[in-house]
């Protein structure tokens, strides 16, 4: 069964998400991100600029088949009938829809800012989850100290 992290309270989705990835990359891990096509293209020149002296490898919609081939990060607007979840064992979400098809990935990881409308989305994604009989994981990324 497919395991549902949420990530909570990121203050910046775009930045969270390039640490998310470097840090999976350098792990080895090979990751499909789901982002709006609005957002797909900032998020790949976030990719190429937000930390000096790292290049964090990645394929784009349209990048030709090769470079997906060889990408261990692929940043999709929409999952292909085709992708399986067996060379990408990890689905991160930064739309505000459940991903059709997430079944097919061993790990979902869910990014959720502090704008209202995406909590709103997010407990919208968790309850889907819930009654697709998964427990969804929640991870507070608010590291401010609480009175």
């Amino acid at each position: 069964m497919t395991e549902v992290a949420f990530h909570f309270n990121a203050p910046d989705k775009q930045a969270y998400a390039c640490r998310l990835l470097r840090k999976a990359f350098l792990k080895g891990a090979r990751l499909v991100v789901l982002a709006d096509p609005a957002d797909a293209a900032p998020l790949d020149t976030a990719l190429w600029t937000f930390s000096p002296g790292d290049f964090i490898p990645h394929a784009r919609d349209g990048d030709a088949p090769q470079v997906h081939a060889h990408s261990p990060i692929r940043i999709l607007s929409e999952l292909p009938a085709g992708l399986d979840g067996t060379s990408e064992s990890v689905l991160v979400n930064l739309r505000g829809t459940v991903p059709v098809g997430f079944q097919r990935f061993a790990r979902v990881i869910e990014v959720v800012t502090l704008a209202e409308e995406d909590r709103l989305q997010a407990r919208e994604r968790w309850r889907h989850y819930r009654l697709e009989g998964i427990e969804p994981q929640r991870h507070d990324l608010d590291l401010s100290p609480r009175d």
